[in-house]
C-alpha cells in the first residue's frame, strides 16, 4: 500500500494505513503526492493500493443513469480481474486502486444534491428510492473494505441522515459480516453482481456467485434493501440454459420469502478502446468481442460502443422478462440496457 503526505494527514486516511499494516500489508508512506507508477505493469498496478486525496474534479458528483441520481466515488479502480471490466479505457495510467482519505469532504457534497437529479427523484415508478447516490461506479467498495473502512462509513452517514435518500452499492463480493449490525435504517440497497458459473473464468479474483447470493439474502435479513445486477449478460452458446440456472440459484438463496428485490439487467457492450486495453490485459480470454451479431451505437459525443444486434437485444430481453415473472414475481426490474 502506498499513501501519500496529503492523505497521511486525514484521519480516515490514517486509519486505513493502521487497517492495513494490522492486516499485515506493507504500507509505504510516499514524501509527497506524486504516484510514480508510470510504467508499472498490469500485474504490479492490479496489486497496488494507493491511499490519496480526491480532488475537487473527483467530489464533484455527476449523475449516473440509469442507475442513480449520482455518482459518489469512494475510491478509483478495483482489485478484481474481469475479462470485460467496464473500468478498462475510462481510468487513466496503470490499473492501480486509488482509495480516498478525504471522506468528510466527500460526505459534504451529498446533501446540497438532495431532491435533484433525473432518475429517482424525479421519477413516479422510483420515487419511493428518494434521492439515490450510487457508490460503485468506479470501483467495488465491498472488495476493498476490510481495509478502507469507507463503505461502513458511508452506510452509517446515511443510516443517520434522516432525510428521503438512499445509498446504493452493487458487488462481486461476500465479505458483508462487518455491514450487517450497521445503523443503516433501510436507507442503503445492496446489490449482487452476478452470472452464471460457466461465466466464472471471466470474473477472476471476486467471489462465487453462490457466495454473493449467501451474502446478500444474508444483508436481506439484516434489513437493508437488495437486489440483483445480471451484468453483463453474455450471448454465448447455450445462454438460455445458463442464465435459467442462475435465476433458479436466486429462487434457491430466498428460499420462499419475497424481499424487496431490484434487478437490474445490462448487456455486455464495450468500446474500440476498452477492447484494446482488456485484450492487452487478458489476452488468453475467450470472451468474444468479435463483430459477429454486433452493432454500433453512437453517444452524443460520437464515441462508438459495440452492443448486441436488434434480434439478439430482443430474444435475451424477453427471455428475461418472462422468466423473472414467473420465478422471482416478486421482484422488481428497474431497467434494461
Amino acid at each position: 500500500m502506498l499513501v501519500t503526505k496529503s492523505a497521511a494527514a486525514w484521519p480516515h486516511g490514517a486509519s486505513i494505513a493502521a487497517r492495513a499494516a494490522a492486516l499485515g500489508c506493507e504500507v509505504v508512506q510516499l514524501p509527497g503526492d506524486r504516484l510514480a507508477l508510470g510504467d508499472a505493469r498490469y500485474a504490479e498496478a492490479k496489486s497496488t493500493l494507493a491511499v490519496t486525496v480526491a480532488p475537487p474534479s473527483r467530489r464533484r458528483l455527476q449523475p449516473i443513469p440509469p442507475s442513480a441520481d449520482w455518482r459518489v466515488d469512494l475510491a478509483e479502480g478495483c482489485p478484481a480481474h474481469c475479462a470485460y471490466c467496464y473500468l478498462a479505457g475510462s481510468l487513466k495510467g496503470p490499473p492501480i486502486t486509488r482509495v480516498y482519505a478525504n471522506l468528510p469532504e466527500i460526505m459534504a457534497e451529498l446533501p446540497t444534491h438532495l431532491g435533484t437529479g433525473t432518475i429517482t427523484s424525479r421519477s413516479e415508478a422510483r420515487a419511493d428510492e428518494g434521492t439515490t447516490f450510487e457508490a460503485s461506479c468506479y470501483t467495488d467498495p465491498l472488495g476493498i473494505e476490510p481495509v478502507t473502512g469507507s463503505l461502513s462509513a458511508l452506510i452509517r452517514y446515511f443510516g443517520a441522515w434522516d432525510a428521503p435518500a438512499q445509498l446504493r452499492f452493487t458487488t462481486k463480493f461476500a465479505d458483508v459480516g462487518p455491514l450487517l449490525s450497521l445503523p443503516h435504517h433501510g436507507r442503503v440497497r445492496m446489490r449482487a453482481s452476478i452470472n452464471p458459473a460457466a461465466y466464472a473464468r471471466y470474473e477472476g479474483g471476486t467471489a462465487p456467485v453462490a457466495d454473493r447470493l449467501r451474502a446478500l439474502r444474508r444483508m436481506a435479513d439484516a434489513g437493508y434493501l437488495v437486489g440483483l445486477t445480471i451484468a453483463p449478460i453474455i450471448a454465448a452458446p447455450g445462454w438460455q440454459d445458463a442464465y435459467a440456472e442462475l435465476i433458479e440459484q436466486v429462487v434457491a438463496a430466498f428460499d420462499g420469502s419475497a424481499p424487496d428485490l431490484t434487478v437490474e439487467l445490462i448487456t455486455h457492450r464495450f468500446t474500440p478502446g476498452s477492447r484494446d486495453v482488456l485484450q492487452s490485459w487478458y489476452p488468453g480470454s475467450r470472451l468474444d468481442m468479435g463483430p459477429a451479431g454486433r452493432t454500433e451505437k453512437r453517444n452524443k459525443y460520437g464515441g462508438i460502443k459495440h452492443v448486441y444486434d436488434r434480434e439478439t437485444m430482443r430474444e435475451l430481453r424477453t427471455f428475461f422478462a418472462e422468466r423473472i415473472a414467473v420465478r422471482l414475481p416478486y421482484a422488481r426490474v428497474l431497467y434494461w440496457t
